[in-house]
């Protein structure tokens, strides 16, 4: 039967689909897109696991994707680790034979190995038609590995599966036989476009309606975590902030958890959990595009204007929430604008003059010194006052020492569990030897730096689940603690920015060393792109 593709959509509206693989399935998935190049804008990603998660969540932040394709122990990683659709390209029941006839040729004996679940269906067909078939399954990449030698030691000479079995098939000396055909890859874009062509009827409905749906604060007080003084204070000053409409500014250093305490400060007030909570980063995004998604704007106010216009985040956080984040980044010319919206109640679309009310409290964060930024002529004063009615200033992870290894165990846990493996027994106890590593170190990325610590342990935790939580485990993983940068030296909020990275070295040295990886770069120092990219700037003096 002839594979018909979907009818195209409206090139104003065209969906935005990344595919992902590290393997062969790369260039299936390369070739089936020049048939869809005219259905959709179609981007690969050749990474995989942990690394494509984290450069999806990251772009993101400031792009547009209706759905990724991934397909394997690829797409399962990545299906709980992503909020858009992931679309897993599935080999059929006819994939699997024609690939059985191919190995047949190459061996009277065929190995076959699938992520997680076997298929019993295989079993049946080997014991009626008398193919010898070993069937397998694997969880991580090292567990795959060991299934081949396994197979190829039993005198197996062809291995049936997807891209990294096939891979690691032919590592081993055997032949690898891939199983996906680019009828089922078609398969899974024709789902991918029907995923985006939903989407874009639930956004045809009236903003209000999704805005009640789907923008919630996610996070309350019980997710401020931490036993010491100092995070009493924040939760106390949570409590107290939220009887009030009052705006409020954050202050804090990157990864101190801002928008955690502003969600926190929305979910605890009146009918909080029932409002809209809308965040967006005043840093990541250009000054044209911040202006369009802050305000809104008309149809044909500029080039690629939506149809039919598009309200603004003041609109979409009407009755509720609004959280600025890098409010210090926000160019003088959108501040002119912000302060008029805080003052008339109103706002005005891009390209329009109908006034609409609105009625939105707003919740700032900002990592730098915004009244020095106020003297130096780079931010309004009367902006500042406005937006600083009530203030909170949040303590760096080294100034609570008491709360680092509680919050390294509980992150830990939940790590281990993201990725399907189990807690020690004695986590806590392994932990506690680790205290000395975890304690002098100055933490410059404070709770996400943490966090992204206790990722990286869980990793190699679940690829080696007989390693002990040892010492000098987690200085192999994690070098940068015995580096102890800053030590002897004042912290890290007192240094000017462009020196506040490991060992004393700047941000561009850092992302020289990564080869001009960003991602990699910033996940070294925990910081976010955004942060690392600031840095860079201030760096070359361009800030």
């Amino acid at each position: 039967m002839r594979h018909t593709p979907p009818l195209p959509f409206d090139p104003a509206d065209k969906p935005v689909i990344w595919t992902v693989s590290v393997s062969r399935l790369s260039e299936l998935f390369r070739d089936i897109t020049l048939e869809y190049d005219a259905l959709a804008d179609i981007e690969p990603i050749n990474l995989g696991f942990d690394e494509a998660a984290r450069h999806i969540r990251e772009r993101l932040a400031t792009e547009r994707c209706d759905a990724v394709i991934a397909a394997g122990s690829n797409a399962a990683y990545l299906k709980g680790r992503l909020s858009v659709p992931v679309v897993i390209a599935r080999a059929s029941g006819f994939d699997f034979m024609q690939a059985l006839a191919r190995a047949r040729k190459v061996s009277d004996r065929i190995g076959v190995i699938t992520y997680q679940d076997d298929m019993p269906a295989l079993a049946e067909f080997a014991a009626t038609f008398g193919v010898p078939i070993e069937q397998r399954t694997y969880a991580t990449e090292e567990d795959a590995r060991a299934q081949i030698n396994d197979l190829k030691a039993a005198g197996i000479k062809a291995i049936v599966g997807a891209g990294l079995i096939t891979d690691l098939a032919e590592e081993a000396g055997l032949t690898g036989v891939f199983v996906y055909s680019a009828a089922s890859i078609r398969q899974a874009f024709d789902d991918a476009l029907e995923l985006a062509r939903l989407a874009q009827l639930e956004s045809n409905r009236s903003r209000r309606h999704v805005v009640a749906d789907t923008l919630r604060a996610k996070h309350g007080l019980a997710d401020l975590r931490g036993e010491s003084e100092a995070m009493e204070r924040v939760r106390q000053a949570v409590v107290l902030y939220a009887k009030s409409p009052a705006t409020v500014l954050i202050q804090g250093e990157t990864g101190c958890g801002k928008e955690l305490v502003a969600q926190a400060i929305h979910r605890e007030s009146p009918l909080g959990a029932n409002r809209p909570f809308v965040a967006v980063n005043c840093g990541a995004i250009a000054e044209s595009l911040l202006e369009s998604e802050l305000f809104g704007h008309e149809e044909g106010a500029f080039t690629g204007a939506r149809r039919g216009g598009h309200a603004g985040l003041f609109e979409a956080a009407n009755r509720g929430t609004l959280f600025l984040d890098e409010i210090g980044e926000m160019p003088l010319a959108l501040q002119t604008r912000l302060l008029r919206v805080l003052e008339e109640r109103e706002v005005v679309r891009v390209g329009g003059t109908r006034p609409i009310p609105v009625n939105v409290r707003i919740i700032s964060a900002t990592h730098c010194d915004l009244e020095a930024r106020v003297r130096d002529g780079r931010f309004r004063a009367d902006l500042f006052y406005r937006l600083a009615v009530l203030r909170l200033a949040l303590p760096p992870l080294r100034e609570r020492p008491t709360d680092i290894l509680p919050l390294a165990e509980w992150s830990l846990r939940n790590a281990l569990a993201s990725v399907g493996a189990r807690a020690h027994p004695n986590l806590s106890a392994e932990l506690a030897a680790c205290a000395p590593l975890l304690l002098r170190y100055q933490w410059p990325g404070n709770v996400r730096e943490l966090r992204n610590l206790t990722e990286r342990i869980a990793l190699f935790l679940a690829a080696e689940p007989l390693q002990a939580l040892t010492p000098s485990f987690v200085a192999g993983v994690a070098p940068e603690l015995a580096a102890l940068p800053w030590a002897g030296a004042p912290p890290a909020a007192t240094l000017p920015a462009p020196a506040r990275v490991h060992g004393g070295e700047s941000a561009h040295d850092v992302l020289a060393r990564f080869g001009g990886r960003r991602d990699a770069a910033a996940d070294y120092l925990g910081i976010s792109r955004t942060t690392l990219w600031r840095r860079l700037r201030e760096e070359s003096g361009t800030a």
